[in-house]
């Protein structure tokens, strides 16, 4: 949630950098202005009644002790009557402030001065790629045929279980799903991850902290009995474990990882994009996340872009890494770099990893603030990343590693998997 000095001190800017965001509504700022101008008026006006009925009482106590019975009645009345003004100032305050916060929450964070113009994912720029695209052989298949060649995943299990986009892992390809959490936990614990295993059910309070709330409520799933949402990512229940705390300044930068499975509702989604594991609506993740001081958060975004960059690398995988467009960052980021690796049989690149920083926007939110070197509250920028999501790493495992002998195993999976191919 942007701040309203930082708004109302940089209007222009907050304009602009809303209207790089292809952010439609920019009335808002105007109205968040007004309704915070109407806030003061408010709060001036009930401190003014409140400083009045203080000054009567005190003089009701006096007028007592001096036996003036009369005059003190004529104070009690006065207290009665200002006190039955600031009723009513009171509730219009009360409605300001939730009119104020309602429509503050409506604006997205500002998009650093770094982000691309651009309004679709076809104008995001390539910042750098690695690794070799393989030759595969005329017969090569798309994963989705090699699952059910090697009986790895069951798709109409699935469907059958549940519906469409709620694959079945089995046997081996279970394993190798194993395999790579503990690969992706153990190589985040070894960088300074401190692991965690949260709630996969939240709160509203939660998925408004991270901005969940209202943005992206159509495509959460909601357990509406008892009012729970499950968690899109880890960075949902992972973030918020700081929500309303004070941290000391020595105890950042907070670096925590979290695997879970993650359930998104992927509405509109449809045609041949969400075929086998392109697009699903539960899936494993591993998540870092990081709580930083807001000058050192850039940097941190760049430690873990380099993070996410060398896990991608050990598993052998052509990827490429795009700093996003300001219309197609998502609503609470600052800054996204998007990581995507090639699907040799698929013949394009699909997305496994996003890094954002968030700066202050979503702390501001859940109240998760450290103690600057003057002892003052200051809010902790917040950042976080896949690392990574599972479903299109192994996709594009086994389809740019699958040969006449069957599907080779990534080296640094061996030891995780139990062996180094995949065979019939």
């Amino acid at each position: 949630m942007l701040q309203v000095p930082f708004i109302r001190q940089n209007k222009e800017l907050v304009l602009e950098r809303l209207a790089h965001k292809q952010f439609r509504e920019l009335g808002l700022v105007e109205e968040v202005l007004a309704l915070d101008d109407r806030r003061k008026q408010l709060t001036l006006a009930y401190d003014e009644t409140q400083a009045k009925i203080k000054i009567a009482s005190e003089e009701i106590g006096k007028l007592m002790k001096q036996g003036l019975k009369d005059e003190a009645e004529q104070r009690k009345a006065t207290v009665a009557a200002l006190k039955e003004q600031q009723g009513p100032i009171n509730d219009q305050l009360n409605e300001t402030e939730k009119q104020l916060h309602d429509t503050l929450i409506r604006l997205p964070n500002l998009p650093a001065a770094i982000v691309p113009a651009g309004k679709t994912p076809e104008e995001n720029v390539e910042v750098k790629s690695g690794g070799d695209k393989p030759a595969l052989s005329a017969d090569a298949v798309p994963h989705w045929d090699l699952a059910k060649k090697y009986d790895l995943i069951d798709f109409e299990l699935g469907n059958k279980i549940t519906g469409s986009g709620f694959p079945v892992y089995k046997n081996r390809g279970a394993r190798l799903q194993r395999a790579l959490i503990q690969y992706f936990l153990d190589y985040n614990i070894s960088k300074g991850y401190t692991e965690y295993q949260p709630p996969y059910l939240v709160n509203a309070d939660t998925a408004y902290g991270t901005g969940q709330l209202p943005d992206k409520e159509g495509q959460m799933y909601f357990v509406g009995e008892d009012k729970l949402y499950l968690i899109p990512t880890a960075e949902v229940p992972v973030t918020n474990i700081y929500r309303d705390e004070i941290l000391k300044d020595s105890e950042l930068p907070v670096k925590m990882t979290a695997y879970t499975p993650c359930f998104r509702r992927e509405a509109g989604s449809y045609g041949k994009d969400v075929r086998g594991l392109n697009r699903v609506h539960q899936f494993d993740k591993v998540e870092v996340v990081q709580l930083v001081h807001p000058d050192k958060s850039y940097a941190a975004l760049d430690e873990m872009v380099a993070h996410v960059e060398g896990l991608v690398q050990s598993l052998g995988l052509p990827y490429r890494i795009l700093r996003l467009c300001g219309g197609d960052m998502g609503f609470t980021s600052a800054l996204t770099y998007d990581f995507e690796v090639y699907s040799a049989a698929q013949q394009k690149w699909l997305e496994v990893s996003s890094v954002s920083n968030f700066e202050a926007y979503q702390a501001n939110r859940m109240k998760i603030r450290f103690k600057d070197s003057g002892g003052k509250p200051q809010l902790v920028h917040t950042l976080n990343g896949s690392s990574l999501a599972l479903p299109r790493i192994l996709a594009c495992i086994l389809e740019n590693n699958q040969a006449a002998d069957g599907i080779h195993i990534p080296q640094v999976l061996q030891p995780y998997f139990g062996a180094a191919v995949i065979a019939n």
